[in-house]
């Protein structure tokens, strides 16, 4: 049986033949397979190479994930157990199944990219999850102040999510907060994975505990958000934490995380918005996200309005100076009427 690092040198032997099969969407620009991102969007930022010692190598410079050619079979086919990302490549290098089969599913096409388009893979992952109340996701948001998360249909616990090393391709299992990712019309486009430690101490000890699958671009993980009202008001940020801690002092405002900087930038407008507060993040991909979102407000006749923590972020606002000091602090940035209608007495 050919192990994680012989398939995926295999693989990178026709670098070039993968991303045509998995990155439609893309082209070749010399060296390189460019596209949008791994869900088969159209765009620069990941990009792929095709030859010379990293051939098969890629990242995305949007959001950070990089790997080898059996991590972008894995992202573009949601696949949850390397098992299953083995039968895929293999699958695809006409490779000869390995003994027992029972070990592997039966239908080998289930996997295929082409019948199991981005939405719907990040839809599976999200069915396999459970309700949040009680979970060591819930216990781990309790722990930084978040008390009542498991009020939010987006957030779900999977007690054995799949997680492989991008560097060394060594595969295991750890819990995980599960966040869906979704559209205006509330449909999952994807999904927010953060691994955490089996014993209850903050994320699990990895390189990288989070990570996110599937269509994030225009959409994101929303809370007490309708999706048959317009939307007169919202805020909006970058981090899962972030926004549930605004949440936490502002439980009737609606409220979207969009994950990464360059992905608040190029949020979709709800129908009927007059008023975004956007989140702020002190980093310099914080600032452009910022910056951003508020000239795109702005040409739709929104009002941008920028929400500073006291702190590094507003979950260590929450967590260290208490939700009452939140409350005060963002008083003074809210118009006089959201003030009124959002924050708790």
């Amino acid at each position: 049986m050919l192990s994680a690092s012989d398939l995926a040198g295999r693989l990178a032997q026709d670098a070039e033949a993968v991303c045509r099969h998995y990155l439609s969407a893309g082209h070749r620009a010399g060296n390189y397979w460019l596209v949008g991102d791994v869900a088969n969007n159209k765009g620069r930022s990941l990009y792929v190479h095709l030859a010379g010692p990293r051939a098969g190598r890629w990242t995305d410079a949007a959001t950070g994930q990089f790997g080898d050619l059996l991590d972008l079979v894995r992202e573009t086919c949601g696949l949850v157990d390397f098992r299953d990302v083995a039968e895929e490549a293999r699958h695809f290098l006409s490779l000869p199944q390995p003994e027992p089969v029972s070990d592997l599913r039966g239908d080998v096409s289930d996997a295929c990219p082409v019948e199991r388009p981005a939405t719907e893979r990040a839809r599976r992952l999200f069915r396999m999850t459970q309700p949040l109340a009680g979970t060591l996701a819930d216990i781990y948001l309790r722990e930084r102040g978040i008390l009542r998360a498991s009020t939010h249909a987006a957030l779900r616990f999977h007690p054995s999510c799949y997680y492989r090393d991008l560097v060394t391709g060594r595969t295991s299992t750890y819990p995980a907060l599960v966040a869906a990712v979704t559209d205006d019309a509330g449909a999952i486009t994807g999904v927010h994975r953060s691994w955490l430690d089996p014993d209850g101490v903050g994320e699990a000890k990895v390189d990288d505990p989070r990570r996110a699958l599937g269509g994030l671009l225009g959409n994101g993980v929303r809370f007490r958000y309708p999706v048959t009202d317009p939307v007169p008001v919202l805020a909006a940020g970058e981090g899962i934490e972030t926004m549930l801690s605004l949440s936490h002092v502002m439980p009737g405002m609606p409220m979207v995380a969009a994950l990464t900087a360059n992905h608040l930038a190029g949020f979709h407008f709800p129908p009927g918005c007059r008023r975004i507060y956007i989140a702020a993040d002190a980093d310099a991909a914080g600032r452009h996200g910022i910056e951003g979102l508020s000239r795109r407000a702005q040409a739709h006749g929104i009002l941008p309005l920028v929400l500073s923590p006291e702190l590094g972020d507003f979950n260590d606002d929450l967590r260290w100076s208490g939700p009452d000091r939140l409350t005060a602090s963002l008083k003074a940035q809210l118009t006089p009427e959201d003030a009124v209608a959002f924050l708790t007495a």
